[in-house]
């Protein structure tokens, strides 16, 4: 069984069972704390059986053996407590359960219901909680005591608290639970955070069929691949023993799979002689075939988290099986049914993909691709909100499909995933979103969690004998080329701190994000927002100052840079402290930049983070003070900053506006698919727009900066009806600066008045940070055995910087 899987996170105090003897039949026995279950587990929980709106009659519990031996359950029993009780329902067990099998508990009927469950393995009277509770694995019949305590019991073998008012769990529990929802593990192997083990979603409650004793064995029905599967969502064949033929297409003896998938010999191509039904299937055991082998298979049909599959399974080798051939796919089939018919399958993607989601790259191993040239937008960036957006979304769900890799690991969260190299990234193929992929080889149609492309091996590494993609690599190693003689730019430091975590924790308590040592190196709900160490901030700094000099800007708006006078425990600290550290950087190699001072006055009170100037003085003057905007719309936000600008000794002045709009991750959603806040940025647009239209009513003026707010969206329009065009938009069309959850959009942008706009000459996205992967920032330093970091401009943020090329009066092009 693989070291790791994916959700999985350093184990807690909750007993082990001990691991059987091969070939025994083994009993559960108490184990030390700090360890986890390796052959039985809860597998799921379900608290809203015959509740309004419910499917199933009962409610729940299911176990797995997940081990390689059976296990016998005498003398053993699920018990369940309420959230905050401590008064425990117990049902005994009985039986030997098989490697691989389900043991289903049915527990009290509700009133509601239109289906009951599949055939129980035992039976209980117990009536659990539609929504939060607590279950436990016991060894022992006897009725447990504890509340928030039941770590220190030894006799209970796996636990879960499912729903966020449970008082105890393995580390935190799971979501809340309802009528339609359970609580399902995700993966395999028992971690110990029931937070990351299980996922909530439709329940799917399995027995083992003939997986346990003394029940007799039952006769097995034979049956082709096409027919267990059926042209359902589910197998119409649960909990049946069969037999069956099949060619092995895929196999994963490492990674958390624990299987491999079998398609019916000369089944595959253009051909389908099983309309509706899938040919391939996934076989949940253990074992050194290779691809090619052919076998007879005795197994017990289960689904598993969505998954059609076979357990418990006899492998016995078939001669004469004619070899499956890959199925075509032109592009990706768009409804659920039209997936099915190929669940389990060996298929060749054929045509341009393009990557639209990364992010869970660093984590799970995953890509995100829309089939086609093009990857998916923000809805927003593209169409007006409402009607026409959902539209546009729905559309975008018809192209998208996660290419996996091969495995079930989680390398944010378990130490021997760490140790292993990431799948497909490097820094010669990024995997940068917008990046186009061809499929080389074939692979297989699956569903864990979602609709995967499965390489037909476990992937390790990036240039794994089994990955199925080319891709390439087209970082923009250079900004663009915007014309003019004076060149404005915006760029979002993500949080440029030189104040440390590891100086906060000695004032108040401060929480970090560690690498696969266990060293700190990034803050985690801090005061301050940056680097914990120094060492850490000297890899911040260095990436940003290389993207800051690559711009070849002459003025810089900066958002997120540390407001020092802000830190509560450092009191008495400048209010540019951060501001200067920056320019100091800029300067070691040979540069001549200036930071624009803070006014005079300044809000009493303010965001830890700022919005700030830093310029060539070489090239510009700054003329006069530069105005901050105390108006109450930025109350929740940061403070608009003004500064008049002139090209040393030529050119007429230009007035820039540096902003950072409320974000969407907090406050009030207005209902109109905008994010939250919504409400807090049209009146932050008003009310920036009002002042620069009235101060600098006969200037040309530039407002730049983080809106928060994407290209179609009611605050960018505002600022539009005011006067201002949106110059990425007009020079750049199809330009984004931000990636969130796997679309693309400009949150970034750079607007000019009617005066300012006579003199652009140029507006370019730098797409450095927003297509990157971010295993590539300083704060995933060693979070893997790949060493991701360089002192490269990609990754330096996680938006990217805009650059406004502008022609003045009096000077010619650079």
């Amino acid at each position: 069984m693989s070291a790791f899987t994916r959700r999985t996170c350093a184990a807690i105090a909750a007993p082990l069972v001990a691991l059987p003897l091969a070939g025994a039949t083994a009993l559960l026995t108490a184990a030390p704390a700090a360890a986890v279950s390796t052959t039985v587990v809860i597998s799921e929980v379900y608290g809203g059986g015959g509740n309004s709106g419910a499917t199933w009659t009962n409610d729940f519990i299911e176990l797995r053996n997940v081990g390689s031996s059976p296990v016998s359950l005498a003398g053993m029993s699920v018990q369940y407590a309420s959230s905050a009780g401590n008064t425990w329902q117990v049902t005994p067990l009985s039986g030997t359960l098989a490697p691989g099998a389900h043991y289903l508990v049915q527990e009290a009927a509700g009133s509601g219901g239109t289906t009951p469950l599949p055939t129980p393995n035992a039976t209980g009277t117990i009536p659990m909680s539609g929504t939060s509770g607590k279950v436990a694995l016991v060894n022992s019949t006897s009725a447990l005591s504890c509340s928030t305590n039941c770590g220190s019991v030894t006799s209970i073998v796996d636990f879960v608290g499912f729903g966020a008012a449970a008082n105890y769990s393995e580390t935190a529990p799971t979501g809340n639970l309802s009528a339609t929802t359970s609580a399902s593990r995700s993966g395999t192997v028992d971690t110990d955070n029931n937070s990351v083990d299980f996922t909530v979603g439709a329940p799917s409650p399995a027995g083992s069929g003939g997986g346990t004793d003394p029940d007799p064995d039952p006769e097995p029905t034979t049956a082709t691949i096409a027919e267990i599967q059926g042209t359902g969502a589910a197998s119409a064949m649960q909990g049946k023993l069969v037999t069956t033929k099949g060619v092995v297409t895929a196999v994963y003896p490492t990674g958390g799979f624990n299987g491999l998938y079998l398609q019916t010999p000369g089944t595959g191509g253009t051909t389908d002689a099983t309309p509706g039904a899938s040919d391939g299937i996934f076989v949940f055991r253990q074992t050194d075939a290779e691809i090619g082998d052919c076998f007879d298979v005795e197994a017990t049909v289960t689904e598993f988290s969505g998954l059609t599959e076979l357990t418990d399974a006899t492998l016995t080798p078939a001669t004469d099986c004619a070899p499956v051939t890959p199925t075509p796919l032109a592009t990706v089939p768009v409804t659920d049914a039209e997936k099915e018919q190929y669940e389990g399958m060996l298929v060749q993607p054929e045509g341009t993909y393009t990557i639209t989601n990364n992010y869970a790259l660093n984590q799970y191993g995953q890509l995100g691709l829309a089939v086609g040239d093009k990857p998916l937008y923000q809805s927003t960036d593209v169409v007006r909100p409402g009607a026409e957006a959902a539209a546009y979304e729905a559309e975008n769900l018809k192209k998208y499909i996660t290419l996996d890799d091969g495995s079930s690991a989680n390398y944010l969260r378990n130490a021997a995933a760490q140790d292993s190299p990431l799948p497909y990234l490097s820094q010669d193929e990024p995997m940068r979103t917008g990046s186009h992929v061809t499929f080389t080889k074939p692979v297989i149609l699956d569903y864990r969690f979602q609709w995967n492309y499965q390489p037909v091996g476990h992937i390790v590494g990036a240039t794994d004998a089994d990955d199925p993609i080319t891709t390439e690599n087209d970082r923009e190693f250079t900004a663009p080329k915007v014309g003019g003689d004076v060149r404005i730019a915006t760029f979002n430091v993500l949080n440029y701190f030189t104040d440390l975590g590891e100086t906060e924790d000695t004032y108040k308590n401060c929480d970090f994000f560690a690498d696969r040592d266990g060293t700190p190196v990034a803050t985690d709900f801090c005061e301050v927002r940056g680097a914990w160490t120094q060492a850490a901030f000297k890899d911040q700094e260095a990436k940003i100052v290389t993207a800051i000099n690559g711009l070849t800007a002459d003025v810089v708006s900066l958002e997120e840079i540390e407001t020092s006078s802000m830190i509560s425990y450092l009191p008495g600290q400048p209010r540019d402290k951060a501001l200067a550290t920056l320019v100091t950087a800029l300067n070691k190699g040979g540069g001549q930049w200036a930071y624009v001072q803070s006014p005079t006055v300044t809000p009493s009170s303010e965001d830890v983070i700022r919005t700030a100037f830093i310029y060539r003085k070489d090239r510009i003057q700054a003329l006069d003070a530069s105005q901050i905007l105390l108006d109450e719309a930025f109350a929740n936000a940061r403070y608009p900053l003004a500064q008049k600008f002139k090209a040393k000794n030529a050119g007429s002045p230009f007035v820039v506006v540096a902003n950072h709009f409320k974000s969407k991750g907090s406050g009030e959603d207005d209902g109109t698919g905008q994010g939250n806040s919504n409400p807090s940025r049209i009146a932050q647009a008003k009310a920036v727009t009002s002042w620069v239209n009235t101060v600098f009513a006969d200037e040309a003026v530039f407002l730049v900066g983080d809106f928060n707010s994407y290209s179609m969206e009611d605050p960018v329009r505002e600022i539009e009806a005011a006067g201002f065009t949106n110059l990425a938009k007009k020079f750049e069309p199809e330009s984004t600066s931000y990636q969130f959850s796997g679309r693309l959009g400009s949150l970034d942008h750079g607007f000019a008045n009617a005066k300012a706009l006579k003199q652009v000459t140029g507006a370019g996205v730098w797409d450095i940070n927003g297509d990157e992967s971010v295993a590539m920032q300083y704060s995933r330093r060693n979070y893997n055995v790949t060493d991701f970091y360089t002192t490269q401009p990609f990754a330096s943020s996680d938006h990217d910087p805009l650059v406004i090329g502008v022609k003045v009066n009096g000077r010619g092009p650079r």
